[in-house]
């Protein structure tokens, strides 16, 4: 029965209705799902009036990375994740770098299946100080990452998300409470972008789970992927901006990453143009910390010193050049970097 395989556990965030159908609170979909249907992640299977989880340590992708590459430039710079994935996704995205995991939906039968105990001790053996769900949507491997967060946590690793965004409050909360210290959170575009392009989806949503995680204490980083053709405008980028300062104030760290054409949408790369201008706009704004991604070697990659602007960290892509911290402090002005975890 398909109930007897690992990865088929019974889900934790979901409501029973009438007629043996069941209203999903993982994310905020919250799909309703009648028997022997899925939800629209396609990770989430009623069977006789109760929801299951078909991805439970269902791995389709795992490494060792650099905690720099999600991007991570204030949470253990230099430190190493343990980084795993599974199939499919909550959101649409035409542009997705990873859709031969997002697009793919999970083959229960054929899956690669590693226990909690197994991935934790996989890090442990590699010599990773940390646990990163990401690749494809984390938010659907939840019931796995609270086993693996909370096992984690024992040999003092740390566990992050690298996310659209899009899960419940109920989720975060309880992914906090398993050991979960720090998540990265994809700001596609305004409420027009989310509406077109992700099926109906909510921007709203998205600041509001970043503004709850700083509040529970989560270290928070944003990440915006600029699009050509599509969220590259010149006032789209600075309200953007303006949202981000008024939500989550100047101190959380915001990445502007460039685009390349990927799975279904095929428009020239962002312009580095657009990409500095978003840098400088961001910078002229007040946020301290706003970097570029995808342009190895560019020097807006680097954290310097809100304050007088010495350069604190140098890199490379992923790669730490160098680094002039004393502690948390600017070694010149002595001002304390509030968000270096």
């Amino acid at each position: 029965m398909l109930r007897d395989l690992p990865t088929v556990r019974g889900a934790i965030l979901y409501e029973s209705l009438k007629g043996g159908n069941v209203r999903c609170g993982l994310c905020e979909r919250r799909c309703l799902i009648h028997p022997g249907e899925r939800g629209f992640c396609q990770t989430r299977l009623n069977i006789e009036g109760r929801l299951y989880t078909l991805v439970y340590g269902a791995i389709s992708a795992l490494e060792s990375r650099p905690i720099e590459i999600k991007p991570f430039f204030h949470f253990y710079p230099g430190s190493s994740a343990l980084t795993f994935s599974t199939w499919s996704c909550n959101l649409t995205c035409p542009w997705c770098q990873n859709w031969h995991l997002s697009r793919k939906a999970p083959e229960t039968k054929e899956a690669r299946y590693i226990t909690p105990e197994g991935m934790v001790a996989l890090a442990r053996e590699h010599g990773d100080q940390g646990l990163c769900v990401s690749f494809q949507e984390p938010t659907l491997l939840f019931e796995y990452a609270l086993d693996v967060f909370k096992l984690g946590r024992e040999y003092k690793l740390y566990g992050c998300f690298v996310s659209n965004g899009y899960l419940t409050l109920d989720a975060l909360k309880m992914l906090k409470e398993a050991g979960m210290g720090a998540i990265n959170i994809d700001i596609k575009g305004d409420e027009e972008l989310y509406r077109v392009y992700l099926k109906g989806a909510k921007e709203e949503v998205i600041w509001r789970n970043a503004q709850a995680a700083k509040e529970m204490g989560l270290h928070v980083e944003m990440i915006h992927l600029i699009v050509t053709g599509l969220n590259d405008k010149k006032d789209k980028i600075e309200r953007l901006i303006k949202k981000h300062l008024g939500t989550l104030g100047p101190e959380t760290p915001l990445h502007f990453t460039r685009y390349f054409p990927a799975y279904d949408y095929h428009q020239q790369p962002t312009s580095i143009g657009i990409m500095e201008f978003a840098y400088e706009t961001a910078r002229d704004a007040g946020i301290y910390y706003p970097y570029l991604g995808n342009i190895p070697g560019h020097r807006y990659e680097n954290t310097y010193c809100p304050s007088c602007g010495t350069l604190l960290i140098e890199r490379s892509g992923y790669q730490i050049r160098g680094k002039w911290l004393k502690g948390k402090q600017c070694p010149r002005c002595q001002r304390e970097l509030e968000t270096i975890v």
